[in-house]
C-alpha cells in the first residue's frame, strides 16, 4: 500500500470503511513521516508519545471491530495549533512566558475534534500569541 500518510482525510475513511487498513496503521505512518521530516520542517512546537498516540489509535480500532459508532473523524490523526488549550498537555501560544503552562480544561475547538474521534497528536507551530505570518516565536 502507498503511504498513508500521503491521503487525504476522505481517501483514509473509505479506506477504513472498506476494511483495508486501521487507526493504528495510518498513525504509525504520519508519526514516522513526521519523525523522518520533522528537524527540517518544524512543524509542531509539541508532539505526544508514539505509544500513547498508537495505543489511542488501537482503541479506536477496537471500538470499530466491536461493532461501537465511531465519530465522524473516524479515529484519524489531528494537529492543533499551540493557541488551543488541551487540557493537562502543554498550551504556550508559541511564548516562552507559558512554556510550563498546563491547561485546566480543554477548548470548545478540542473537545469538538475528540468528539469526533479525531486524535489529538500534537501542537503545532505559530507566531507567538498568533501575531503575525511568518511562524517565528520565542518558544
Amino acid at each position: 500500500m502507498t503511504n498513508l500518510a500521503c491521503k487525504s482525510a476522505g481517501e483514509l475513511k473509505s479506506l477504513l470503511a472498506r476494511g483495508e487498513t486501521d487507526c493504528r496503521e495510518i498513525m504509525g505512518s504520519v508519526l514516522d513521516v513526521i519523525e523522518r521530516r520533522e528537524p527540517q520542517i518544524r512543524a509542531y512546537l509539541s508532539l505526544r508519545p508514539r505509544e500513547e498516540l498508537l495505543a489511542a489509535a488501537h482503541a479506536v480500532d477496537k471500538r470499530r471491530s466491536s461493532g461501537e459508532k465511531i465519530g465522524s473523524l473516524d479515529g484519524l490523526p489531528v494537529a492543533v495549533k499551540d493557541n488551543l488549550c488541551t487540557k493537562g498537555r502543554p498550551t504556550t501560544c508559541a511564548s516562552r512566558m507559558l512554556a510550563n503552562y498546563l491547561p485546566p480544561y480543554d477548548a470548545t475547538a478540542v473537545r469538538l475534534l475528540e468528539e469526533a474521534d479525531g486524535i489529538i497528536i500534537g501542537k503545532t507551530n505559530m507566531d507567538e500569541f498568533a501575531m503575525g505570518s511568518s511562524t517565528e516565536n520565542s518558544a
